[in-house]
């Protein structure tokens, strides 16, 4: 079982407009959509769909947090939160013809009591894989995540921000940055796939046993220690880039879990990501016929 961990979750509000935005003006809309979001959800939310045994948890909270409950019971995917006393965050993408636009809060401040709460619903799971997802509110940092990878004996993933990941201390079984985080973890450019990979090994040796780096409309690589593989992102009608990277990484763990190869599975990554961004929001897609699918996307070893 698969136990995602969103320890700053929002509700992701999608707006999107009927022309550019434009300042001092009434801006309309032609879509309006709430979903439950924090990238740990989102992975949870993905590997539900894929059949994968998930449960998602974290921190929730006020009007917000009772929402984002409520979606995922009403979309059936397997949740566990423990409540805190402050007020889980909005964060807002508005997509318009001149660009996308994103309005993130911060989150609530978090005390120790509660990452505790946190440590104990993880370890009376007892799952197999952890997955460590999303910014981190005020009040908690990276020895946070060093404790829940320390707290059992399951494997920890990370996709967080690379100011984090460089301050990780113990070993990791997996982490998924972006292009940026790279660029931050490492100080290395990233410019292009091959400064990419260099920067994937120099995490490697930092302590990730596997790297899965999302490059966005470039596709994504995957360096492990026999392996540095590049698949290209195939062609897609791009709605919302928002969740790419959560499904990416969603399609890796599940295709880990059905034993593909190496290549088997950053293709299948590569192809839930396809799939995600024509969707609105985080909305779930049909992910049917993926593993068919994803076997024609280019793979090539770096």
């Amino acid at each position: 079982m698969i136990l995602t961990v969103t320890l700053n979750p929002a509700v992701d509000h999608t707006i999107k407009l009927d022309g550019p935005l434009e300042a001092d003006e009434v801006n309309r809309t032609t879509l309006d959509q709430y979903d439950a979001g924090g990238k740990g959800i989102n992975v949870s939310k993905y590997l539900d769909a894929l059949d994968v045994e998930t449960v998602t948890s974290g921190l929730l909270g006020g009007l917000f947090g009772e929402f984002v409950e409520r979606q995922l019971s009403r979309t059936k995917v397997p949740h566990d939160f423990v409540e805190m006393s402050g007020c889980t965050r909005l964060n807002t993408t508005i997509l318009s013809e001149d660009g996308e636009y994103k309005i993130n809060q911060s989150g609530h401040p978090v005390k120790r009591r509660s990452e505790r709460a946190v440590l104990e619903k993880i370890a009376d799971y007892d799952p197999e894989v952890v997955v460590v997802a999303g910014s981190l509110p005020p009040g908690l940092g990276p020895a946070t995540i060093d404790r829940i990878a320390d707290a059992g004996e399951w494997d920890t993933v990370v996709d967080v921000g690379g100011g984090l990941l460089d301050r990780l201390e113990v070993p990791y079984a997996c982490c998924k940055p972006n292009r940026t985080e790279l660029a931050t973890a490492t100080g290395m450019p990233t410019e292009t796939v091959e400064d990419c990979l260099a920067a994937a090994r120099q995490l490697r040796a930092d302590g990730f046993r596997r790297v899965v780096a999302s490059l966005g409309p470039d596709g994504a690589i995957l360096v492990t220690e026999d392996d540095e593989l590049y698949v290209e992102a195939p062609d897609s009608d791009v709605v919302d880039t928002a969740g790419a990277g959560d499904a990416l990484l969603a399609g890796v763990l599940k295709a880990t879990e059905d034993g593909l190869s190496p290549g088997q599975t950053l293709r299948y990554g590569v192809e839930v990501a396809s799939r995600v961004v024509e969707a609105p929001g985080t909305t779930v897609p049909s992910l049917s016929s993926v593993a068919e699918e994803a076997r024609s996307n280019p793979l090539r070893s770096l």
